[in-house]
């Protein structure tokens, strides 16, 4: 029994012990893998703080103080010696440029837990040969900018005047530092002188050849407007005006008894009926011929165009188209007179009272004489009855010419109707202002001061062969009859004449 038990007692021993040797070796089994986790996580770190120089530095500095320190030491030194370096260091690309390496330096601030390792050789590179060389300034320091194949922008202008001539040194000396191989040559340019290329107000000198060329286009323009309006021999109409200046400040010059002043209406009055009669009207003249070189005449012609401008055309294309530049004394009515501007021009342009008593005395002083004996009745007729002439009134016309004894010329006008064409009437306002009518055309009153502007019509003036009064003498002027009907054989001429211009003309404008 006791032997049993001591036998149990044997194999319990035996299961612990064996229990026992089991748990040491578990527990030698986890103390060689946390030895093993513990190489792998040295091992671990080392290959992390040979990677990272910077960060182990940074991660061991805190630990100590003194390593702190070092560190801060060696920083300082480094940024100071590469300061000094870029400072006395000319710009240079050649293999002498290269700065030194600084893994020593970084290397000396490692903690002491990893052992420095030797740099790595560096692999040869090729030599390569400076493309450009630098010269330093006096100061020891490079200069601001180095000329570049790209084009950069131009520098602010400095405001204080101390640093332009140190500017424009270091520009002249980093124009002389290129190579002829590389940038062509260039002027150098002197302290105080501007570059010969630049220019002082950028535009400035496109501004002004852009005026200059419209300045020559404009005289170019208006030279020629004027010369054509002025005609081929505009020299000579020039040197004339100038002449008739001098002569009207000297007081050189004559009027006649009625008031006609010859070098005022040539050189005033006509230059502007000119243009119209010209340019404008286009005015064609027929049968100048038949005007008399010197003697004395009497023109009658039909009068219309709701403003009398017929008559004064009539007498430029008479002193135009006749070979002795002749003038045509006009006969008005009291009322031109009457006006404060048109009286005194009407006065100096030859124009005179429609009396017998004038007229007689202009006939035998040898003028040409021009009577309208239609009156205000022909002018202020309407649109509708145009180139129907009115009552020619009692003949006075006829008995001056015959007692001057000069022939009687018929002038037909054809144009002067559609003018201003007269479509109404305003009596009303006719009565208020003391006038015979009161016009309304088309564009009167309705636009106004542009409803002044004459319509360009194509006129015609044609004379007729004059008629014969000399044979009849002095005396034949009392017969009433032979009045009569010598107005009516001169008034039916000019209506004829009216009819057969007006079938030939193509159009009213052309």
């Amino acid at each position: 029994m006791a032997d049993s038990t001591r036998a149990s007692g044997a194999k319990k021993t035996g299961a612990k012990s064996t229990a026992r040797t089991s748990t040491a070796k578990k527990t030698a089994a986890k103390a060689t893998a946390k030895k093993a986790t513990a190489k792998k996580t040295t091992a671990k770190k080392t290959t992390a703080k040979k990677a990272t120089p910077k960060k182990a530095t940074t991660k061991a500095a805190p630990r100590t103080a003194p390593a702190k320190v070092g560190s801060v030491a060696a920083a300082a030194d480094r940024a100071g010696g590469e300061r000094a370096r870029r400072r006395t260091t000319p710009l240079l690309t050649g293999p002498s440029a290269e700065v030194p390496s600084t893994a020593s330096s970084k290397g000396g601030s490692r903690t002491s837990s990893t052992s420095p390792r030797p740099p790595k050789p560096k692999k040869p590179s090729a030599p390569r040969q400076p493309r450009l060389t630098v010269v330093p300034g006096p100061d020891g320091a490079p200069p601001a900018a180095t000329p570049t194949a790209r084009r950069r922008p131009p520098a602010r202008r400095s405001t204080s005047t101390a640093s332009r001539p140190a500017a424009r040194s270091t520009a002249a000396a980093s124009r002389r530092s290129v190579s002829p191989a590389v940038a062509p040559a260039q002027p150098v340019a002197t302290p105080g002188t501007p570059d010969s290329g630049q220019a002082l107000v950028p535009g400035l000198a496109e501004l002004l050849s852009v005026l200059l060329s419209a300045g020559q286009l404009t005289s170019r323009t208006l030279g020629q407007a004027a010369g054509a309006a002025a005609g081929e021999d505009w020299e000579r109409r020039f040197a004339e005006t100038l002449h008739f200046l001098q002569r009207r400040v000297k007081g050189d010059y004559a009027v006649d008894d009625f008031g006609f002043d010859r070098d005022f209406t040539t050189h005033t009055v006509f230059p502007v009926l000119r243009l119209l009669k010209d340019k404008w009207f286009r005015v064609e003249v027929r049968g100048i011929e038949n005007i008399p070189a010197d003697s004395g005449a009497l023109l009658v012609s039909n009068h219309s165009g709701t403003v009398a401008i017929d008559s004064v055309i009539t007498q430029l294309a008479i002193h135009d188209a006749h070979p002795q530049q002749r003038f045509l004394r006009m006969l008005g009515a009291d009322l031109v007179f009457q006006l404060p501007v048109v009286g005194d021009v009407a006065r100096k342009t030859g124009a005179t009272l429609a009396s017998n008593a004038d007229a007689e005395r202009l006939l035998r002083g040898g003028e040409l004489v021009g009577v309208w004996p239609e009156g205000f009745k022909g002018v202020g007729k309407p649109f509708r009855e145009r180139y129907k002439l009115q009552r020619f009134g009692r003949g006075g016309f006829v008995s001056a010419a015959i007692r001057s004894e000069v022939p009687i010329i018929p002038c037909s006008v054809v144009g002067a109707e559609e003018v201003y064409p007269m479509i109404g009437n305003m009596k009303t306002v006719a009565r208020l202002l003391g006038a015979p009518y009161a016009p309304i055309t088309p564009f009167f009153p309705l636009l106004g001061p542009l409803g002044l502007i004459p319509l360009p019509s194509k006129w015609i003036i044609e004379f007729g062969e004059p008629v014969d009064t000399a044979s009849l003498g002095p005396a034949a002027a009392e017969d009433p009859m032979l009045v009569f009907e010598l107005t009516d054989q001169v008034r039916e001429t000019i209506q004829q004449t009216l009819y057969s211009v007006l079938v030939t003309r193509r159009s009213v404008f052309f």
